[in-house]
């Protein structure tokens, strides 16, 4: 790898969620919605794709735009967003991007000759009879596409939402919404072949998953010569799989994939325990390099229109399913980070305050969470430079960055700016039972510094805690391990 890799794994400006990663040649890519850092609400860009070699992860290219939202007739003033996209290679070798508007209850479709190229609107997913799926009362509710070209020639789509349907849907039709639904197309990717048939029931549904009902964000795979398919819970801050041997089931709920929060993981279910921030996510699988990982995303500026791409790494289980993920730091590294060297603060991948962390819903929950940190940048949404930090530490607010390998370090300092007077404290225990470093914080008038301390932690895999003591308020900036002998961090005042 040219360097090392980490979550989120795209620059720190870029916010694309409900990623779905496929590999075409050898290249992975992404395709996923498109938020705005501060807008009012999700997914106001056009689709742009990144890619990276199979080879090597943390080398992520941007591909640029790659279909506009005025692009589809029925959508030419643009006001429609566009919403999670699902990409597959159809049975003559073109690329196929399937598309929900927002809440119009249509499914669209874009063709291009590559993978990343410029798709062109191909039509809108229809019956036999030419009518458009979801214009006629008693349909289910086209949302979240997840597409599956098998690997003889079939082709299935996937979709569904467990809520009642929103405007404009629910105005111009009486759609359905009873969970998660499968269409078969025909080979020219856009014709129904058969369906929909009802496969995941919402809660209170009989034959849905007890306690991990299917929500939205549909996403499926082959998996070993079976269908794995991925969604998000009724808890919208999970990714869940089910397994069946057949595209049209019976499905067998799996487990959890990965959780915002880390919740399910050893037994806790309890959300006011969760190690960070809770939000929708929405991802998918794939396997890259005889690995399997689970992408999905993270949320900042105390929002849930400002969300970024994140991945782990999947264990398999002896039976052939996946064990849940953590999440981590490191996502696509293929190991722990370095013990050794300068780090951004924005790579948390836990984040609490004194009162623990919170679930960010639909609209603007910012003044419930004036006293928590969260991640955020200066200025407004742009496509380069990037300056993502941690604000708003306050006395108690505690970030986590998993894993590093400690091998040596005997230093740490910390950037920060505000206006605080406390201590910033390092140790490999989110309760911080042992302190590894104990480092004094001044910052007055908004300024900033960078504070030195001694560092003493177990060699080996490790975690790190860095949480703020004090008075005032800390922008934690980044953090930097040091050996004996390296030179400070340009600016260092302490």
């Amino acid at each position: 790898m040219k360097q090392q890799a980490f979550n989120p794994y795209l620059p720190s400006w870029e916010y694309v969620p409900d990623g779905e990663p496929r590999v075409f040649g050898d290249r992975v890519y992404v395709y996923g919605s498109h938020d705005a850092f501060g807008a009012p609400i999700f997914c106001v860009n056009d689709y742009v794709c990144w890619s990276a070699p199979v080879n090597d992860l943390s080398d992520w290219r941007c591909e640029g735009v790659i279909y506009k939202r005025k692009q589809d007739p029925q959508n030419k003033l643009g006001i429609r967003a566009l919403y999670a996209p699902d990409a597959v290679q159809g049975p003559d070798e073109r690329y196929y991007l399937y598309y929900a508007f927002d809440f119009l209850g249509r499914m669209g479709v874009a063709v291009c000759d590559t993978p990343a190229g410029k798709y062109e609107f191909y039509g809108h997913v229809h019956f036999k009879d030419g009518h458009v799926w979801g214009t006629k009362s008693g349909e289910p509710f086209a949302f979240d596409p997840g597409v599956l070209a098998d690997a003889d020639g079939r082709i299935y789509l996937f979709s569904g939402f467990a809520v009642k349907v929103p405007r404009p849907a629910s105005r111009w039709h009486n759609l359905t919404n009873e969970g998660g639904v499968m269409l078969e197309l025909e080979r020219d990717m856009v014709t129904i072949k058969a369906g929909p048939k009802l496969l995941f029931p919402v809660k209170g549904k009989d034959g849905c998953f007890e306690h991990h009902a299917f929500f939205e964000a549909s996403s499926i795979r082959n998996v070993d010569g079976r269908y794995c398919f991925v969604y998000s819970s009724q808890h919208n801050h999970e990714l869940c799989y089910a397994a069946a041997d057949k595209p049209e089931g019976p499905y067998e709920y799996g487990g959890t994939l990965v959780d915002l929060g880390d919740l399910y993981l050893n037994g806790n279910e309890d959300e006011s325990r969760a190690v960070n921030y809770l939000g929708n996510t929405h991802g998918g699988m794939a396997e890259i390099g005889g690995e399997w990982y689970i992408f999905y995303h993270r949320h900042t500026n105390r929002s849930s229109y400002a969300r970024q791409a994140c991945a782990e790494k999947l264990e398999r289980t002896k039976d052939g399913g996946f064990r849940q993920a953590e999440v981590t730091s490191c996502g696509l590294n293929p190991g722990p980070l370095r013990g050794v060297g300068s780090y951004e603060a924005r790579i948390a991948c836990n984040l609490w305050s004194a009162e623990g962390a919170g679930r960010y819903d639909c609209g603007l929950p910012k003044l419930r969470f004036r006293n928590h940190p969260y991640f955020t940048q200066t200025g407004g949404d742009r496509e380069r430079d990037g300056d993502q930090y941690i604000a708003n530490m306050r006395n108690g607010a505690a970030a986590g960055f998993k894993y590093f390998w400690i091998d040596g370090a005997d230093a740490i300092c910390v950037e920060a700016r505000g206006r605080a007077d406390g201590n910033m404290q390092v140790s490999a225990y989110p309760d911080f039972r042992e302190i590894s470093a104990d480092i004094p914080i001044r910052l007055t008038a908004g300024r900033g510094g960078v504070f030195t301390g001694a560092f003493h932690m177990e060699p080996g895999k490790r975690a790190l805690y860095i949480r703020y003591l004090g008075e005032g308020a800390v922008d934690f900036i980044r953090f930097e391990l040091k050996c004996s002998g390296q030179g400070h961090i340009a600016g260092d005042t302490a």
